[in-house]
C-alpha cells in the first residue's frame, strides 16, 4: 500500500514561515514527480508546486513563486513545500501528491497524480 503522509500544518499569522513536509512508503518516487496541491472550501484543488524525480525541474504557481519552494530528499522518499511571507489568501489544506509515471515533469493538473495524501491544514490569520 502507498501511503503519502504530510506534516508541519498550522496556524500562522500574515508574513511568517512554515514548512511541509511529506513521507512516502510503499514505493519509491526517486524517479517520479511529486508536488502539492491545495484546496479551500468550494473551489478547486489548486496546484502548488512540483518537482520531478531529481529537482531539476521544477514547476511553480504564479500564485506563490518568489514566496514558496519545492525541494526533495530522495534518501528519505520525501518532499517538502517551505513557504515563506504567507497571506491569509494561502489559508488551505494542502495535499501531497506523487506520480506514477516514471522520468516524467511535474504536471499542474489534479489528474496528472496518481497518489495523494490526506491533506494538512495551514491557516494565516491576518
Amino acid at each position: 500500500q502507498v501511503l503519502l503522509v504530510e506534516s508541519g500544518g498550522g496556524l500562522v499569522q500574515t508574513g511568517d514561515s512554515l514548512r511541509l513536509s511529506c513521507v512516502a512508503s510503499g514505493r519509491s518516487f526517486n524517479f517520479n514527480p511529486m508536488g502539492w496541491f491545495r484546496q479551500t472550501p468550494g473551489k478547486e484543488r489548486e496546484f502548488v508546486a512540483g518537482a520531478n524525480g531529481d529537482a531539476s525541474t521544477i514547476e511553480e504557481a504564479d500564485s506563490v513563486k518568489g514566496r514558496f519552494t519545492v525541494s526533495r530528499d530522495n534518501a528519505k522518499n520525501a518532499v517538502y513545500l517551505q513557504m515563506n511571507l504567507l497571506k491569509p489568501e494561502d489559508t488551505a489544506i494542502y495535499y501531497c501528491v506523487g506520480d506514477d509515471k516514471v522520468f516524467g515533469r511535474p504536471g499542474r493538473r489534479s489528474s496528472d497524480y496518481d497518489y495523494w495524501g490526506q491533506g494538512t491544514q495551514v491557516t494565516v490569520s491576518s
